[in-house]
């Protein structure tokens, strides 16, 4: 038995979980075991979110490929099975079908700008030459922005922004055109500018890219959140353009889902 908690040296468990409502099997129940039902969803939800280092966000999903979706970001492997078994049964047996679900974990970005880069960008491009007072402030500066920037990729803050989109992507290795036989300097490049277009949508679409090489069928898991789609489908349109997304990315099934509190969410979902 497992006693310890299963802690990661670095990173969040993020787990996706959509399902079918089982209407059929819904209708079957009486009105007092259908509150019973609804209730114990909630309390799970509640224990869920009152658990340290531990996020659950839940959604009604839009189109026929499931009806309720969850996302999970846990540093707890055990707490995140537990939890995931849990949820499957929370309306009771045969009411919740799960149609798919995607493991990932936080990570940082290895293309991210190091030190000596900005201090050589701070040369080049500002003319502020190394161990002037501004080159220093520059500096420090920087520092701080890099700190925050990590600190939110490995332990983020999920947002209550309303429209949510999930899909998982991979980085293609055909005889044509392989990333992985791409030298660092070149991928790093490329993923410069690919950021430069999401940076574009800042305060219209919040992006969580979590790392799912060896945990799942995909190598990462994209997460968007906005409060208009037109946003979400206008950044993902926008970055197919980009060289990283035309000649290297694969996506995998797209998932589109609305948060809303948990009485709206049993009404949206006809529960």
């Amino acid at each position: 038995m497992i006693e310890k908690p299963l802690v990661p040296k670095e990173g969040r468990y993020v787990l996706h979980l959509f399902y079918r409502v089982e209407h059929g099997q819904w209708d079957l129940l009486s009105p007092e075991d259908k509150i019973r039902a609804k209730t114990d969803l909630s309390e799970l939800v509640q224990e869920a979110r009152s658990l340290p280092e531990t996020q659950l966000l839940i959604f009604s999903m839009v189109s026929a490929k499931a009806d309720l979706g969850f996302m999970l970001l846990t540093n707890d492997l055990i707490t995140a099975n537990l939890l995931e078994k849990k949820i499957a049964l929370s309306l009771g047996t045969e009411i919740l079908t799960p149609v798919f679900s995607y493991l990932s974990m936080t990570e940082r970005s290895e293309y991210t700008t190091t030190d000596e880069e900005y201090s050589a960008q701070l040369v080049a491009e500002k003319d502020l030459l190394v161990g002037a007072p501004e080159h220093a402030l520059a500096m420090a500066d920087f520092s701080q922005r890099m700190t925050k920037y990590a600190q939110d990729r490995l332990d983020p803050n999920l947002p209550d922004w309303p429209v949510f989109c999930f899909y998982p992507m991979s980085k293609r290795r055909d005889a044509v055109h392989n990333w992985y036989a791409l030298d660092f300097v070149t991928r790093k490049k490329l993923m410069a500018g690919h950021a430069a277009v999401g940076r574009t949508y800042a305060g219209r679409v919040r992006q969580l890219i979590t790392g799912s090489t060896g945990l799942d069928d995909g190598e990462w898991g994209v997460t968007l959140f906005a409060h208009d789609l037109y946003e979400i489908k206008a950044i993902i349109y926008e970055m197919r353009f980009d060289e990283v997304s035309a000649k290297y990315a694969d996506f995998g099934e797209f998932f589109i889902g609305l948060q809303m509190p948990l009485n709206e969410l049993f009404h949206q979902v006809r529960l």
